[in-house]
């Protein structure tokens, strides 16, 4: 594992918060074991999400009706998308993991977040047509999400409030994992879920956290066996689950 890089995408506003714990537990852990880690803290960067056509810095290729995806990538390819699109790709170009850590916010991702991925994960870039799936410009990348909710893990059983847990990230993982995973080439590192039936301090969720990815062999894994025709729901094993707080 020493050498390799790491890239945590980071979405909470708050650094004492539980997100912001678990960050800071990745940064030590994977710091320790000999790994290079970058924080992109898009609150604190104060990340544009917005996907406009202030995001190309050249001329449109068609001026009279603006298509986002067609003008960014055309951009992408004339290198004329703006710095802060460019950076960001820079950083995911050059790491071997990359990890999404953030609340859940109404059963997905914060728009701070997903505006991340709109605007640095173009067509040019991350994939091309041809150019994806085995194929992606992201192929021999892993990537984990990292995910805290305000509930406990009954809550997303299938007899629970808001149902299988495994289900209702299907459109959530569908983002990460058909943009970022299949259709770019990357695999998806296995994880840890971790329940919540006593609710015990934060401090000893940390250290639980911490001891699972010291044992974690994500850096040995193979491409994923599932493809878009026909597949199956990936399994909730393969997130971080339901670490819920008071402070997300």
């Amino acid at each position: 594992m020493a050498g390799k890089k790491v890239l945590i995408i980071y979405a909470h506003q708050e650094p004492r918060s539980f997100n912001g714990c678990l960050k800071k537990v990745a940064v030590e852990t994977l710091s320790k074991q000999g790994c290079s880690v970058t924080v992109s803290d898009l609150y604190a960067m104060d990340f544009e999400p917005r996907a406009t056509r202030n995001d190309i810095t050249g001329p449109l290729s068609n001026p009279e009706v603006f298509s986002y995806g067609v003008e960014a990538y055309e951009a992408c390819k004339k290198q004329s998308l703006t710095s802060d699109i460019v950076d960001e790709q820079k950083k995911v170009q050059e790491a071997d993991l990359v990890i999404f850590q953030f609340p859940l916010y109404w059963f997905s991702v914060p728009a701070i977040l997903k505006g991340w991925m709109d605007r640095v994960l173009c067509q040019g870039f991350a994939f091309d047509l041809p150019g994806f799936y085995d194929s992606g410009f992201l192929k021999g990348k892993l990537a984990l999400l990292s995910i805290t909710t305000g509930s406990t893990a009954e809550m997303y059983t299938k007899t629970g409030v808001s149902g299988d847990f495994k289900y209702f990230l299907w459109p959530l993982q569908g983002v990460a994992s058909d943009q970022f995973f299949l259709l770019c080439g990357c695999s998806m590192a296995p994880c840890t879920s971790v329940d919540l039936k006593c609710s015990p301090p934060r401090s000893v969720l940390l250290l639980r956290l911490h001891q699972k990815r010291k044992e974690s062999r994500w850096w040995h894994l193979g491409p994923r066996g599932w493809r878009p025709s026909g597949r199956k729901c990936p399994s909730p094993a393969r997130t971080l689950g339901t670490l819920g707080s008071n402070v997300m």
